[in-house]
């Protein structure tokens, strides 16, 4: 592996030699648009301000472009200003000789007329979404790419923000200020659409490996809480997530090989005719296929049978029309399985995945595929309209593995006997439209409603082997049907929010939001949302959020039956609400060091909880591979989370960035039996330290190292029922004891090293993300997993996080 890495930097290195007498630059070119109405800004001027002593600069022409030619390599900074608005100021933007760097800045009028104002310009780290002034931050792809242990994902990038915390080291599910990942939104493009990850088990909005390709997205949106009223259906926090366009003047591609993917990356405009690349069409696609795959293909040892595969497309195409209107396509899908196969076995192990009596087979899909259509009206409204259609399934097949060790203490299989099979698919048709009108330059109003038709068939069944209960025992030697479903519904949400500034420094959000769900008649009432910001400073500012949120159930669980009826007990369930108060500071100490204070208080009701009196709560589900199997469940429970956050970020400057993020909190909940107790994700602190330096090796090449480093209180669990659990062949709790415990906190240290070339048309990039670097055994879960080699061992094992695991890759922009 050694002399592999050594000969590829050698390569890397002679390329950069034969063209280091050639000076490379390339170009940045752009849109100006306000930021309220679309419309394009007419002679902005865009000023290079990386070197002082060296003005370089130009203006928009007519329809808001601009274009800068001859930028060196290396990162750049520009600032765009125009009369009468806020000027925006755009730091460490990457230029590299493999792609042009296409900017699309928006500018805010100010209330002050005929003025330039410096008190309001934007900040980094500001949400592009202007009805947003708490508990937000836009992120960029570099982000996504520049944290250690991120691997391009936008969720566990998101893990390191404050408030934010990861539930299991080998997904990406998202635990916000101690809600369960069930709360989590996924938007792309302004439709809500399904989980976007592979692998992902019915009802969760996480999974192994995500879906959605990184580069092709542009600056995007992550909410906390107290969110605008144009987002529904969640409680926790959304991705508000746009894809950028392809270039429209020139073709470009990427092709990246690593652990977790080969891909190749095209885009450029549909039409040569143009040099420019005004009111071009583009394109941008994005193709994905699982490298372990490949070489389980070519016969390599991966140490595993279980070879996850999978492969996924995203794109756009984006068309400009006549009249400042804008038509685009998108789309974003993913397929992926793995086969766990314990009879294939020959020696006693313990196999680290999946359960140790049964070969398993599982798949999923996703997919959604849609078009927009934007126009700006005129100089102070516009409107656009999505519509989307979209697929998620999933799928499984267990068959029980019957063996005996032989004399030479090698498995022998007896028999293999079908277990379970499921399959579960939901289909959603989806309208997404908004009015924008910019009343005047203090007052901007937005009205719109998504909806979304839904379409489920949800089949499972189950073989009863053997009894456990009076009731089950009547059906030894059956198969059980648990869910046999198909049907339609409709989710309804409108919304109405104002802007309104109150003085040039204060500014103010009011809006309300409501849901309909066609399923069982659930209405929502009308959810009041409200924020403020008062920037006492350009360093101070001060703001406060208050939002009522609702939520439907996984969708799932509305169609369980129970054996031997085919009542849908829990088809009535109504929505889950939480009441969410924040409450911020941000303090600009120094031009690039940030501090940001916030505290909150959320207050869930409406909690599903099981009729009879336990401790089960709904808030404790949504991370894992485990579906639930609801027995009858009713709105009567209540939760709250509370806790303060702090984060102190040095923003990327003389080539050094660091950001460090504390939060502590609590969270409790009440079930049936009305004991308040801890939730599963209650770990009361997280703490993330993360920090990156580069250093320039040559003119036309840069090395970069980062680490990350993660403290956190872990998962609450409960005292095992070993008799229950031996009976019941799976863990079984204490009821009345549950979450009095808790694992050993969790840590965990990251290292990422990363070396980029550019050359004279192509930017080399090759990196190593080392995921727990020191090899720390942090405890996941508990598990019943019988040895058969020793019969007499506890089968009760505690399952560990992810030890140290090297990710590599290397990638080409041309």
């Amino acid at each position: 592996m050694k002399k592999k890495i050594f000969v590829l930097w050698f390569l890397l290195s002679t390329v950069c030699f034969q063209n280091s007498f050639a000076q490379l630059t390339q170009t940045i070119r752009g849109r100006v648009l306000d930021k309220e109405s679309k419309s394009p800004l007419t002679g902005a001027n865009v000023i290079l301000t990386t070197d002082t002593t060296i003005f370089k600069g130009t203006t928009t022409d007519f329809d808001g472009w601009f274009k800068l030619e001859n930028i060196p390599l290396g990162r750049q900074s520009l600032k765009i200003t125009f009369l009468g608005y806020s000027p925006v100021s755009l730091s460490n933007l990457i230029v590299s000789s493999g792609k042009e760097n296409i900017i699309n800045a928006e500018l805010e009028e100010s209330s002050l007329s005929m003025k330039e104002v410096e008190i309001t310009a934007t900040r980094r780290g500001e949400v592009t979404n202007e009805m947003s002034l708490v508990s937000a931050r836009a992120f960029t792809v570099e982000e996504t790419e520049r944290y250690a242990g991120s691997r391009s994902d936008p969720a566990r990038m998101a893990a390191n923000f404050a408030g934010v915390q990861g539930a299991d080291d080998s997904r990406n599910d998202i635990v916000i200020r101690g809600n369960s990942p069930l709360g989590l939104l996924w938007r792309v493009e302004g439709v809500d659409i399904p989980n976007p990850n592979h692998f992902s088990i019915p009802g969760s909005t996480g999974g192994p490996i995500s879906a959605i390709n990184n580069k092709i997205l542009s600056n995007s949106d992550f909410f906390t809480g107290a969110f605008p009223a144009e987002f529904g259906n969640c409680i926790s926090g959304v991705f508000d997530l746009k894809l950028r366009n392809g270039n429209n003047n020139r073709y470009e591609s990427t092709a990246q090989f690593g652990l977790f993917g080969t891909e190749i990356m095209t885009e450029g405009p549909f039409s040569k005719k143009s040099t420019e690349g005004r009111g071009k069409a583009s394109y941008l696609i994005a193709y994905r296929y699982s490298t372990l795959s490949i070489f389980k293909s070519l016969g390599i040892d991966l140490g595993t049978n279980a070879t996850p595969k999978y492969q996924d497309l995203n794109f756009k195409l984006n068309f400009p029309l006549k009249n400042n209107a804008n038509l685009s396509f998108f789309g974003i899908g993913g397929l992926s399985n793995i086969e766990i196969l314990i009879s294939n076995q020959r020696k006693p192990e313990r196999e680290i995945y999946g359960q140790q009596d049964r070969d398993q087979y599982f798949g999923t899909g996703m997919g959604i595929i849609g078009g927009s259509y934007a126009k700006s009206l005129n100089a102070n409204s516009y409107f656009k309209i999505t519509l989307a259609s979209s697929l998620e399934e999933q799928h499984a097949f267990h068959q029980l593995v019957y063996r005996h060790l032989g004399t030479d203490s090698m498995f022998v299989n007896d028999s293999l006997t079908d277990k379970l099979r499921y399959s579960f698919l939901q289909g959603k048709k989806s309208l997404a439209a908004f009015f924008n009108e910019k009343i005047d330059s203090r007052k901007t109003l937005k009205v719109g409603i998504n909806a979304d038709e839904y379409h489920f068939n949800f089949q499972d069944s189950i073989f009863n082997e053997f009894a456990d209960s009076s009731t089950i025992n009547q059906n030894k030697g059956k198969w059980l049907n648990r869910w046999n479903y198909e049907g339609n519904a409709a989710l309804v949400q409108t919304y109405v929010q104002l802007k309104l500034k109150l003085a040039e420094n204060i500014t103010a959000v009011a809006g309300v939001h409501n849901q309909f769900f066609s399923l069982n008649g659930s209405l929502s009432p009308v959810e009041p949302r409200a924020g403020i910001k008062w920037i006492l400073s350009k360093k101070h500012t001060l703001n406060a959020g208050f939002g009522v949120h609702s939520q439907i159930q996984p969708t799932y669980t509305y169609f369980y039956h129970l054996p031997n009826t085919l009542n849908l007990h829990n088809k009535n369930m109504g929505f889950i609400y939480s009441t969410q108060y924040v409450a911020g500071d941000d303090f600009m100490a120094l031009d690039n060091l940030r501090i940001k204070t916030e505290i909150y208080f959320q207050r869930l009701f409406n909690v599903p909880v099981e009729r009879a009196s336990s401790s089960f709560s709904l808030v404790n589900l949504g991370s894992g591979f485990s579906r639930f199997f609801p027995g009858y469940l009713e709105n009567k429970g209540n939760a709250e989370n509370y806790g303060t956050e702090l984060t102190i970020e040095k923003y990327f400057s003389k080539k050094f960035f660091f950001l460090f993020t504390t939060s502590l909190y609590n969270s409790h909940y009440k079930g049936s039996d009305g004991i308040k107790r801890n939730t599963d994700f209650n770990g009361n602190y997280v703490v993330n330290f993360l920090a990156s330096k580069e250093f320039t090796v040559s003119e036309k090449g840069s090395f970069s190292i980062g680490t990350k480093i993660t403290a956190a209180g872990n998962k609450r669990y409960s005292p095992v029922d070993t008799a229950a659990s031996v009976r019941t062949a799976e863990i079984q709790w204490v009821d009345s004891l549950r979450n009095t415990k808790q694992f050993k906190d969790y840590f965990r240290a990251d290292v990422k090293l990363n070396y980029r070339l550019n050359t004279k048309k192509i930017t080399h990039e090759i990196g190593f993300d080392l995921v727990n670097v020191l090899g720390t055994k942090n405890i996941l879960k508990l598990s019943y997993v019988p040895n058969a080699a020793d019969p007499k061992a506890d089968p009760v094992r505690e399952e560990y996080q992810l030890g140290f695991l090297p990710i590599f890759y290397y990638k080409a922009d041309f």
